[in-house]
């Protein structure tokens, strides 16, 4: 009897092994190869092919990157969540050691074909190649993406300029009978949704409004969803550098008119103005955005009587040296004529009339453009 003790213990412990649900394979293992191995990823997984597959899609603004006003290009941070339901992927949670969720590879499932509209370059943004399911068939993809999306920017306001971007989520192929857009939150939640924008940056992010809509056209009718992202510039760097600068610069060049046309060191007040214009314009051509639609309200109003020609600045110096050398020497041929003189003077007063009144008009704009910006 004492030799047959060691075939009856092996054999106990075989039927403990037999009723043991870890014996075999782990739970999560047995789980995952059940739902894959039948699984067909070309299939939209719906067991009713009239039943159209709701996607919820979310969008929060991290960051806003770059703003290219040249190229009307706007680069953005997002964090990006879809959820959809897949009916091929739900099972019973009591029968796999009350698993209620599993991660599966993105790549082994069906997944909607949503993409960006406006998307117009690739960046390099994490690969998250994983997604969650439940024990009801319900897949969360969630992913940070870096946008690069077309946008018309509007530069007039500068640096008081407010940009409204939208982003549009639809499916490639899929009309609204097969893959439908719905939102994961509340508008008004993804509205004043600003817990995750870091504020550190030049622009400031007011508000992401979204709306849902259909789009027809001959290939049947789309389900979109559009985020208008509202942004706006932080202006104080551009008015300490650049607008004071630029208005004291207007008010010495108004201050020459009061020299007397006769003199001759009005001349030389004046070039010296049109040298500093130059080179400020020169010093600041990087700090002011261009746009193909429009100009900046600072540039065309500050500048527009001062136009740098070409070239170096030695060789803009040369002209205006040149320049004032012939009117000095006009000034003592022609000092007879004071018919022609008064008529000068004349002139000037009117010139200097309607600079007043550009100036007034140019501050007034630029105030009710702060007002604006600050209400």
């Amino acid at each position: 009897m004492a030799a047959l003790w060691p075939f009856v213990l092996a054999a106990a412990s075989g039927i403990l092994a037999i009723d043991t649900p870890h014996s075999s394979s782990p739970a999560l293992h047995h789980l995952t190869k059940q739902l894959l191995q039948t699984y067909r990823k070309e299939v939209r997984p719906v067991h009713n092919w009239t039943q159209a597959t709701t996607v919820y899609l979310d969008v929060s603004v991290h960051a806003v990157l770059d703003v290219d006003t040249q190229n009307q290009k706007l680069k953005t941070s997002i964090w990006y969540r879809e959820v959809w339901d897949d009916e091929f992927l739900s099972w019973n949670s009591s029968m796999f050691d009350e698993i209620r969720e599993i991660s599966l590879p993105l790549s082994a499932i069906w997944a909607p074909d949503i993409i960006i509209n406006e998307y117009v370059d690739i960046e390099r943004s994490p690969d998250l190649p994983y997604v969650y399911v439940n024990s009801s068939g319900t897949i969360k993809h969630s992913k940070p993406i870096q946008v690069v999306s077309a946008c018309s920017l509007e530069t007039y306001a500068f640096p008081f300029d407010v940009q409204n971007c939208s982003l549009t989520f639809s499916s490639i192929l899929h009309t609204v009978e097969d893959v439908d857009l719905a939102f994961l939150r509340s508008t008004e939640d993804i509205t004043h949704d600003q817990k995750a924008f870091l504020n550190d940056s030049e622009w400031e992010l007011l508000s992401v409004s979204s709306t849902y809509r259909i789009l027809q056209n001959s290939a049947g009718d789309f389900a979109q969803i559009q985020f208008n992202v509202v942004i706006r510039r932080h202006p104080l760097v551009y008015v300490v550098s650049l607008l004071i600068p630029s208005i004291f610069l207007m008010l010495v060049d108004l201050g020459s008119f009061y020299l007397p046309p006769t003199c001759q060191a009005r001349i030389l007040f004046k070039t010296s103005v049109l040298v500093g214009y130059t080179v400020f314009r020169v010093n600041m051509s990087d700090e002011v955005p261009r746009s193909a639609g429009s100009t900046p309200l600072i540039e065309s109003s500050v500048c527009q009587e001062y136009q740098a020609p070409s070239g170096t600045l030695m060789e803009v110096w040369s002209q205006l040296r040149s320049i004032s050398s012939y009117f000095q020497t006009q000034d003592q041929v022609d000092r007879q004529e004071l018919g022609w003189l008064a008529l000068l003077q004349r002139f000037d007063r009117l010139l200097f009339q309607s600079y007043l009144v550009v100036l007034g008009l140019y501050a007034v704009t630029l105030s009710s453009l702060w007002v604006s910006w600050s209400g």
